[in-house]
Formats: structure tokens, sequence, C-alpha cells
């Protein structure tokens, strides 16, 4: 048994964890050992890959690429495969995935379980939308190859579905077009959220890439930073990201606190403000800047950090997303990773998917106790008038009711659950 704990670390509970390393080997493993659920890189924020006292598979170690066909852009491998070996692989070749999260050191299972998106949902939607096949094991020992067009319930369940359907082992992905690893990005600043919203709407037809810093504490108003970016030729003469730094301790409390908070996202809207400009970056730089940070969640201290990400539909979007923040700047909380951008309209492939036409709203909070989950029970109940939900690869305390409120699919997705799988989330959320 080993202490495991996921990104927002919360806590460190213990597990038995076991390796899978070869894909054909998995069946009586899962079949001796239950009940589990699977282990990527622990990247999720609360307890959807946690399993206190029970069993976590491993993924890591079915990290091989089986088949890349450079004239398609199709691409075959195992799912304990890193997103960021895919780039490194296939971004020289004239190819890239069509859509990654805030950061590339995830799993493809660990991605296709969450169904991740990117800062591109509106061109491409989400991770779910490029995977053409995957196979799933469950742990009876039934195997089932399914996709879009191929036992296309299955499909549906297993993405978006947090690993309890059963293990995804390999999987083929339809990877997208690009000229090189450079973009063309832009910073604009804007004063309020009627100016975020005209800037994400004007934005969307000649922009594939849009997101924005906002600051959730310094103005009732709230500013922020719009960024957008497409992808650019081949910049020869520019050099990539420079060498990524770590944060080597956990501080005995957490730097982000009301000291720090207030004066550092001042001075970072400002910086940026009259750095306004259009340039060329690395596509690391742009889509995953904490990428070259190790352990940055080691900043808030030994209780850990909360992330909340909700989302809430076009009719409610400018009246919730000012009650949400309006709510952290009466609580006195607050948070420098708070980022706002919209999704499309293009509709989600899982049937408990995230995204859905809307904005989404994403902060991370330092573990404060009930002072913290008092102001997360007020955005709760704004979340859930608007008709929102809330993102469960980011959470770690949602409300049963808000869940089942917010999913409408669950009744849908339920008879797809594998008895043989069981997560700290599941339990909270589902009762087993």
């Amino acid at each position: 048994m080993r202490a495991v704990s996921s990104w927002g670390r919360l806590n460190a509970h213990l597990h038995e964890v076991v390796s899978l390393r070869d894909p054909d080997a998995v069946a009586p493993v899962l079949a001796q050992r239950q009940p589990g659920i699977a282990l990527g890189m622990a990247r999720s924020y609360g307890d959807m890959c946690l399993n206190p006292g029970g069993v976590l598979w491993s993924t890591t170690g079915l990290d091989h690429l089986a088949h890349f066909d450079e004239q398609s852009g199709r691409l075959r491998c195992e799912a304990g495969v890193l997103l960021r070996d895919i780039q490194q692989l296939v971004i020289p070749r004239g190819w890239m995935l069509a859509v990654t999260p805030g950061t590339q050191l995830i799993t493809v299972g660990g991605a296709i379980a969450n169904d991740v998106h990117g800062k591109n949902h509106h061109v491409q939607g989400s991770f779910g939308d490029h995977v053409r096949w995957l196979k799933l094991l469950r742990t009876d020992g039934e195997v089932i190859e399914c996709g879009p067009g191929n036992h296309a319930e299955w499909f549906a369940a297993t993405v978006g579905g947090m690993g309890l359907t059963g293990v995804v082992v390999e999987a083929e992905l339809q990877l997208r077009r690009v000229t090189g690893p450079w973009m063309q990005a832009q910073t604009l600043a804007y004063e309020n959220l009627d100016e975020f919203f005209a800037l994400a709407d004007a934005s969307e037809k000649e922009w594939e890439h849009t997101v924005s810093w906002i600051d959730c504490i310094g103005s009732r108003e709230g500013r922020g930073l719009f960024m957008r970016a497409n992808h650019a030729e081949a910049q020869e003469r520019l050099e990539p990201p420079s060498r990524s730094m770590s944060m080597p301790i956990v501080p005995p409390m957490s730097l982000v606190n009301r000291l720090t908070l207030r004066p550092f996202n001042a001075a970072y809207f400002h910086l940026h403000r009259w750095k306004a400009s259009t340039s060329i970056v690395h596509h690391e730089a742009f889509s995953y800047p904490l990428d070259n940070l190790h352990d940055w969640n080691r900043i808030y201290g030994p209780r850990g950090f909360y992330q909340y990400q909700s989302v809430v539909p076009w009719s409610a979007q400018r009246d919730a997303s000012r009650a949400m923040l309006n709510a952290i700047t009466r609580s006195g909380e607050g948070s420098f990773l708070a980022v706002l951008k919209t999704f499309g309209h293009r509709l989600s492939p899982g049937m408990l998917s995230f995204p859905m036409p809307g904005a989404t709203l994403a902060l991370d909070f330092p573990n404060r106790g009930n002072r913290t989950l008092a102001l997360f029970d007020r955005l709760d109940a704004i979340v859930r008038e608007a008709g929102g939900r809330i993102y469960c690869a980011k959470d770690a305390r949602m409300p049963r009711a808000l869940f089942e409120a917010g999913y409408p699919r669950l009744a849908e997705f339920l008879p797809f659950r594998d008895p043989g799988i069981s997560s700290a989330m599941s339990r909270r959320l589902m009762g087993s």
C-alpha cells in the first residue's frame, strides 16, 4: 500500500497500486483485484482518480505508440501514452493533437475519461470528437471495441465517463494538420465582463484559440487579459521555450493568500496590459504555460487547494459569471489562476461530457476549510439556478444533487458502468 494524492493535494490516502504494462495481460489483473479505478498521471484535481483503501490500476506503463499514418494523420497508441510524447513525435511531421487541455502531461486514457477540452472548443470541440476507435476492457474479461460509428452507445458512455465503464487500453486518434509548432498570438486587456464577451464573440470566426485570465479579486467589474492565437508558418529563427523550473518544497503555508494575491493580480494585469501586442510564440508557451513549472501545485502549502470549474449556458452566462465574481469578491477568497472562456455550440460526444454552449469559469482556491467550502456553496447555487454544471475532472466536493441536475444523461449512462470499478468520486456522486 502507498499514499496517493491527486493534483489538488487535499489528502493522501493509502492505495494498492498495480502497474499495467502489457495490454494482453491486463484482463487477469482486473479480475483478481477489485474494485479498482484506472490511474494515469493523477492530474485530476479531486477524487476522480482515487480509491482510498482500494486498488488503483496504473496505466502509465501502457505507453507504446502502435502505428502512425503520416498521410491520414491517424495514430493508434496505448492508453498510458502522454499527450506530450505524441506532440513531440507528430509536430515535426506536420500534425498535432486537435484538442489538448492546459497541460500535456496527461495520458490518452485520462483525456478520454475526462473528455478534456482546450482553448479551441468553438472550432475543434473536445478530445472525444477526435477519437475514432478505442478498446475497452471490462473487469469480467469482456473486450469492447467501439467508436462513433461502432457500438456508439458504449463510446458515448466511455468518453467523459470518468473511467467507470472499464479500462481503456488502446485508442486511435485523428490528428490535425499544422505547419509547425508556432502560433501567432495576441493579448488584449479588457476592463469588464461586457468587454470580455464582446471580444469572445468577435474572435470566434478569425481565431482558433481563445482564453482569458480574469482578475477575480482586484476588480469588481471583472477586468482581465484576453488571449487569442492561430497556428502560424514555421519560424526557424525562433527558439523553443526555455528550460523548465520546479517548485522544490511544500511551503509551511499557502503562498497564495491575502497578502500576495491582490498586489500580484494587479501587477500581472497592468504589466500585460502595457505589453499587449501580437507576437509569434511556441505552441507550448501559449497552450501549457504551467508545464514549465513542475510541481506548481505545491505553492498552496500542506493543505492543498481546490479548483472550481463551472459552465453556464449562453442564456445566463453574463449574469451568472457576474454573480460568481461578486460572490468571490465579497467572500474575501481569491484566485490567481482564474480562467474565463466560452464554449462553442458543438454538442459533446459523451453522455457525461462537461462542455456545453456557454461560458466556463475555472478558479484555484487554497484550502481554508469551511470558509472555502461555504464559498463553493454560494457558487453552486448560482450555477444550479443558471442551469449549469461542474467539471468532474476538477471537483473534490460537489453535492450529489448538483451533479444529478447538471448531467441530465446520467440515467442513460448508469447501465454501462462496470460493477468492478469504483472510485471515491463515484461513491460520492453515484453511491457506488
